[in-house]
């Protein structure tokens, strides 16, 4: 992945997100993380609201988003940004312990690049994590462009 690109961990529950900031990193992901508490907050940097930090212009970004959250739920939030004219070239991957083939289904209708069920097991769980560090090291992210309001 370029290495430019920013990745946006958008997790409810702290211990999920600093296992996926360590195992991303133990898969060899050094790319910059910022980690959002809910989807409001990751909202309100991408649209550039309220307090910053807020994205910036003709930067490259991933948004790793759970599905269960309190304020917004990512179901929400990937609506929203793919909605967006600006934000819909954002890869969006779905990490949830959701395995409802209907949530499945609906998520890639709205426009989900990629689907991740975070196992239950903490083992598995991390593996689940380096597997995604190493999908995320190949693939190649577009910059969202726009004007800085």
């Amino acid at each position: 992945m370029n290495k430019e690109v920013t990745i946006l961990i958008t997790e409810d529950d702290e211990g999920h997100a600093a296992l996926i900031r360590k195992n991303l990193g133990r898969a060899g992901v050094t790319n910059p993380m910022l980690h959002f508490k809910d989807g409001q907050e990751v909202l309100d940097f991408l649209f550039r609201r309220g307090a910053p930090p807020h994205r910036e212009s003709h930067a490259a970004y991933l948004l790793l988003l759970d599905i269960r959250m309190p304020k917004v739920d990512g179901v929400e939030v990937l609506r929203q940004v793919k909605a967006d004219a600006e934000l819909r070239k954002l890869p969006v991957i779905m990490i949830t312990t959701t395995d409802d083939p209907r949530e499945v289904a609906h998520c890639h209708e709205i426009g989900c690049n990629s689907y991740v069920i975070k196992p239950v097991d903490y083992e598995k769980f991390i593996a689940a994590i380096r597997q995604l560090g190493l999908y995320l090291l190949v693939i190649q992210v577009p910059e969202v462009n726009g004007h800085q309001e």
